[in-house]
């Protein structure tokens, strides 16, 4: 009967009642697609190929009645091929039926879908998708040596398409997606005409190629199959020496039990990701990575992590690490977070302990929800008393609607007096679905052997913020030239032999006392400078002090189209007259191409979404009155109200010299 075309549109379902985003069509078809179509009863195996995007929810396919597959949640255009097996048809009049198949607590989010053309086509699924042959190689343009990677393959509509090959021990392979750990990878997919993009995450380029391949030829004697060859090199374009790549929120569907990356795959793709520190979190487990890096031969490529997620069932999500995978599990079912929190600090006393996606709602409780949270001042209306030493800003799997809101609540925590540090991760459980390191954290500490990381000199420096976080940018502060995040930056004019705090980031324990008397010889001088890809822009550089917006910088568009370092810029700031910290964000937009999309928000909280990438310093403390230790926001304002003894007109008349930070504390 040859190929049939069940559909040349492409329909706009939706599930829910009103639009999920407020740039699709306010009307749709409704919540499911049904095509009636005339076919003959097949004795041998066909396959539909179906094509789709935008799906939040998985989206259930059903022949006559019969389900015989499912769209994956995946929003990214893409492919998905589907096998009917001997039987599925009937002669005369058959129907296809596409549902959403929602379920849980996220079936309460809308989902608008595009679905189609979709074909029908006349031939087993394994033959469809083993018609020709790829060979990849991908190589260090500066090296020439091959090196672990990503490879995405879209064809002309950009959509990522069905592949014939599977997963492998050196490969990670999902629907237009390769992982390699060895930089070269031998592939079957269907004929076409497609584009192959190369990378390895957020520090490298991106090279690509289009291609052709023509379906194989079943004659005697000639090739089974038209082949390929694309070689493409990449270089490193943003500099990070000095700073490892971690990512603090990894998964695996191994031992998590959600999304898809084996524990096999999961390794290729972190080495395919250039992650240097990769903590493994699964679900109340604490899981060792060293056997399955080294089996899949990427062990020096990056220094496992044992950790875990805490998963708790009404108080929130926390990753500890490091821990040993031997020593007790962490109990997630005890009932307040003070007994939480006094677990962690018994059994793992030196461990990092992190809030995960605070805004998020996970069997009906959300850490930072506004009737429990207060953002500006760090305050949990209930008294529950938050102990960690990080909290996640951007989590790549579970994005906000609003790119700044978690930033103000790690600031809010400072000001609150948490000396905290802001984090990056991707909480990736999937090959594909959500890229692992996208979102990731910077950690200040020797990065030369990737292999061998000083996992405890890591963790001693993120516990004192010397932090970056980067999702797509990279930004870094400095004050006079040598105090970075989580620095304490000392008094213009320390007490008189009195010794001055050391940076740890100077390169000398010099006394830092201005060098002049001018009326000037107090000023900060504060630099930022923002990096990236050259496939990333940035749009701005805001720079806040206590949490409230001291000076933004838009970036000129050329500069940011720049590999490397994109823009610098340099500021005089008086000196505050009281303790602060101060820390920057960068901000663009967000990538769409292919090869990095990002997610669109996990739990929206507006049909509004603007597509962003952003980065954020750790906090650089000042030392104003000169007694060696940062004083908080909290810590201000609860002096004041002690010295106006309970008098609000005298407490007032004191807050007017101090900023909103200190005041809303008051």
């Amino acid at each position: 009967m040859g190929d049939q075309a069940l559909t040349a549109e492409v329909h706009h379902l939706r599930h829910g009642a009103a639009p999920e985003w407020d740039d699709v069509p306010k009307d749709s078809e409704g919540h499911k697609l049904t095509l009636k179509f005339t076919s003959a009863a097949n004795k041998a195996e066909k396959t539909l190929r179906i094509r789709h995007r935008d799906l939040r929810h998985s989206w259930k396919v059903a022949l006559n009645g019969k389900d015989i597959g499912k769209l994956g949640e995946e929003t990214d255009a893409m492919i998905s091929a589907l096998a009917l097996p001997p039987g599925a048809l009937k002669d005369g009049e058959n129907e296809l039926l596409i549902t959403a198949g929602a379920s849980g607590e996220m079936a309460k989010y809308a989902d608008d879908v595009f679905i189609g053309p979709i074909e029908l086509i006349d031939r087993p699924r394994k033959d469809l998708l083993t018609e020709s042959s790829l060979e990849l190689s991908l190589t260090d343009s500066e090296t020439a040596k091959p090196i672990p990677g990503r490879f995405t393959i879209v064809d002309e509509q950009g959509a990522r398409i069905p592949l014939g090959t599977v997963s492998s021990p050196t490969l990670a392979i999902r629907n237009g997606v390769v992982y390699t750990a060895t930089g070269v990878a031998s592939l079957k997919l269907p004929a076409g005409r497609y584009t192959v993009y190369a990378g390895r995450g957020f520090e490298w380029g991106i090279d690509s190629k289009t291609i052709e391949v023509a379906a194989g030829i079943s004659t005697p004697g000639q090739s089974a199959a038209q082949s390929a060859r694309v070689d493409l090199a990449i270089r490193r374009e943003v500099d990070t020496r000095g700073w490892v790549a971690s990512d603090t929120h990894v998964h695996t569907f191994t031992y998590s039990k959600h999304g898809d990356a084996t524990l096999a795959e999961r390794m290729v793709t972190l080495a395919g990701e250039g992650i240097e520190l990769p903590i493994a979190t699964d679900h109340n487990l604490q899981i060792s990575y060293e056997e399955a890096a080294s089996a899949a031969g990427v062990r020096d490529y990056f220094t496992p992590v044992t950790g875990n997620e805490v998963t708790t069932p009404k108080l929130g999500h926390f990753n500890v690490w490091p821990l040993a995978p031997s020593e007790k599990v962490l109990d997630y079912r005890l009932p307040t977070w003070e007994r939480l929190f006094g677990e962690m600090k018994t059994t793992a006393p030196a461990a990092v302990v992190i809030l995960n996606h605070a805004r998020d709602i996970h069997n009906g409780f959300r850490p930072f929800d506004p009737s429990r949270h207060i953002s500006m001042t760090g305050e949990d209306l209930q008294g529950w008393r938050l102990r960690v030493h990080g909290m996640e800003v951007i989590n790549s799997g579970a994005t906000t609607s609003d790119p700044r809101i978690l930033f103000r609540d790690w600031m809010g925590l400072i000001n609150r007096g948490m000396r905290t540090s802001p984090v990056g991760a991707s909480d990736s459980h999937d090959v594909a679905r959500y890229i692992v390191g996208q979102g990731r954290t910077y950690i200040q500490c020797d990065d030369g052997n990737p292999g061998h990381i000083d996992i405890n000199k890591a963790a001693e420096a993120f516990k004192a913020g010397r932090v970056r976080v980067s999702y797509g940018l990279l930004a870094d502060l400095k004050i006079d030239k040598k105090y970075g995040p989580g620095d304490l930056v000392p008094p213009a004019k320390p007490a008189k032999d009195t010794p001055v705090e050391s940076s740890p980031n100077s390169s000398t324990a010099a006394d830092s006392s201005p060098t002049n008397s001018s009326a000037d010889s107090s000023d900060l001088t504060i630099e930022a400078t923002v990096s990236g890809p050259s496939w990333t822009r940035a749009e701005r550089i805001e720079i806040y002090i206590n949490g409230q917006l001291w000076k933004q910088q838009e970036i000129p568009d050329e500069s940011s189209r720049k590999p490397g370092l994109k823009f610098t810029a340099k500021w005089s700031m008086p000196r505050p007259a009281y303790d602060a910290f101060i820390t920057a964000l960068a901000i663009g937009p967000g990538v769409t191409q292919p090869f990095w999309p990002g997610a669109k928000p996990y739990q929206p909280t507006s049909p509004h979404w603007q597509p962003y990438v952003l980065a954020c310093t750790g906090a650089i403390y000042i030392d104003a009155d000169g007694n060696k230790k940062f004083d908080s926001a909290y810590d201000i304002a609860r002096n004041l109200a002690d010295q106006s003894a309970g008098d609000n007109a005298r407490l007032l008349q004191l807050l007017e010299n101090y900023d909103p930070a200190i005041i809303a504390q008051a």
